[in-house]
């Protein structure tokens, strides 16, 4: 089968659907790839490029009329009467809100997949164009604040002075909101960040942001990946934490949209209590912004001077990078469809991504699909028959209680087990320093200082350091491997045996430790 890939049909897009490096990929899955001349120009992927990589370059009528299409702006009527019937379209829909397109391919007999229609499950995650699209969109958002912010992000100690560094506040932590916080902890930014699912909390530390923890706003997953929709209790109290957060922040960045719509979070009032200077960047403008001054597509500055960018175009703005992540998504859905490897597409209705994914088929149309559960438990044969029965309100919030009250009781029983083994530790401790000889007493308190001083400095290190302070740590092992080395000539057995312990592991430490330091470095080393 022929797959091709065509100029963008919305003239102000600069991505394009497949790179050099992905055609090949498309080609060892037994396909014949067909590229229109000057599909890739914006994204500095030029004709011959795509030649050398075992395409064929085609005009539009060539592309458009293949048996596989894929894009990633929906075709307009002029492409769509280039379709030819029974062929596999594959582009973002938006198949909530473009019932009429739909409608007008099922019409058309066209198989049409939406690629912002992926299932929200973890095996689908690899041909996610919207995660794609996100991700680059929080990356991209925090170059936009920064130009526009007109200061440094990381805070400077020169001998003209001291700057304190950026305060960004972050307003939700899915795939563009990690992107961001990310981007901006890189740049040495203070970086804030607040979730209404409360157990994203750890994946926002472990990006070196602090989270913003506010139980009263916070609530839980549905069954479709999605936040569920606030209750008027959890809305006062989010709005609350948006409203202090921001007066703070010089950098606010929100992300909250939902199946194409953007609540609100930050309001006209809040941004009126903004810093003069500030710059919220909307990455929700899209579906009308989280910001009540936003302007989709614009930049936009309050009466009080703080900046508002609405851009929908974030990730065309990185279109060499971004038309590579998009290619990678389209060859991975084709691996899927493409599981013998001979060039010809399968659809199997029966797997729930496809399915998912599958707006119109055979003259139908196909949206919207069957419910697909995030969850990974397989129900028990007592469970079947409750499947039926949504639970209600009263009942989930009951189960959620007490779901709350059994991981307390479990908390507290933890807390209270490691106190009892740490003064049962403790006491055992103090009892053998009573009958031990000054020489071990004093080793033994230079040790537990050094492990109170060596906790200390570790927990107060920023993560992004870690991987280099693991050179550091290096040396002190290089010291512990010399003494061993010492030791090993001893007549006692036993020390000979500890020693030679010792030696291991701190040599495994060493090399182990440079080692990851070492490709740690080339990440940073151009053509690595």
């Amino acid at each position: 089968m022929r797959i091709a890939i065509p100029k963008e049909a919305a003239s102000s897009s600069t991505l394009v659907a497949a790179t050099p490096k992905t055609v090949k990929a498309l080609g060892k899955l037994g396909y014949d790839v067909l590229v229109e001349s000057g599909a890739g120009t914006a994204a500095n992927f030029a004709d011959q490029a795509y030649a050398d990589a075992g395409a064929t370059i085609t005009d539009a009528a060539g592309a458009w009329g293949a048996d596989i299409v894929a894009t990633y702006t929906p075709p307009g009527e002029a492409q769509r009467d280039l379709l030819s019937a029974g062929a596999i379209l594959m582009c973002t829909l938006a198949p909530h809100s473009n019932e009429d397109l739909i409608a007008d391919l099922a019409k058309r007999e066209v198989t049409a997949l939406a690629l912002d229609a992926v299932p929200r499950i973890s095996r689908a995650q690899s041909l996610d164009v919207l995660s794609t699209m996100s991700n680059v969109s929080g990356y991209r958002a925090v170059i936009e604040a920064a130009e526009a912010y007109g200061a440094m992000f990381a805070g400077q100690v020169t001998a003209a002075g001291k700057t304190d560094p950026a305060t960004v506040f972050v307003i939700g932590a899915g795939v563009a909101g990690l992107a961001s916080l990310g981007a901006a902890v890189s740049l040495g930014a203070q970086v804030r960040s607040f979730d209404v699912r409360p157990e994203v909390a750890e994946q926002i530390e472990s990006m070196g942001a602090r989270f913003v923890n506010a139980p009263s706003a916070q609530q839980e997953v549905s069954s479709d990946g999605y936040a569920k929709p606030l209750t008027d209790e959890q809305l006062a109290a989010a709005l609350d934490v948006y409203a202090q957060e921001s007066s703070e922040a010089d950098i606010v960045i929100t992300t909250a949209l939902v199946r194409g719509t953007a609540p609100t979070t930050i309001t006209a009032d809040m941004v009126a209590a903004m810093k003069p200077g500030s710059v919220i960047v909307d990455l929700a403008a899209s579906g009308g912004g989280n910001c009540e001054l936003t302007v989709p597509g614009r930049k936009v500055v309050s009466d009080n001077g703080v900046t508002v960018i609405g851009y929908t175009d974030l990730p065309g703005r990185m279109p060499q990078h971004t038309s590579q992540l998009l290619g990678t998504n389209v060859v991975n859905l084709m691996k899927l469809l493409t599981p013998a490897k001979d060039g010809e597409a399968a659809l199997d209705m029966e797997d729930q991504v496809v399915r998912g994914m599958t707006v119109a088929s055979g003259g139908d149309v196909m949206w919207p699909p069957p419910a697909v559960s995030v969850s990974a438990a397989t129900p028990s044969p007592d469970d079947a028959g409750a499947a039926d029965a949504a639970p209600s309100p009263e009942q989930v919030e009951a189960e959620r209680k007490a779901a709350a009250a059994r991981a307390s009781a479990l908390d507290a029983q933890r807390k209270k087990r490691n106190a009892w083994t740490a003064g049962i530790a403790g006491g055992l401790l103090a009892l053998a320093l009573c009958f031990a000889n000054p020489a071990f007493l004093m080793m033994m308190t230079v040790f537990i200082l050094a492990v109170f001083i060596g906790y200390y400095v570790i927990s107060n290190v920023s993560h992004s350091l870690h991987t280099p302070l693991m050179s550091q740590t290096n040396a002190i092992s290089g010291i512990i491997l010399i003494g061993a080395l010492l030791q090993l000539g001893s007549s006692s057995t036993v020390v000979t045996v500890l020693a030679f312990i010792a030696a291991s592991v701190a040599s495994i430490n060493v090399f182990g430790g440079f080692l990851v330091t070492y490709r740690m470095l080339g990440m940073f080393q151009k053509g690595a």
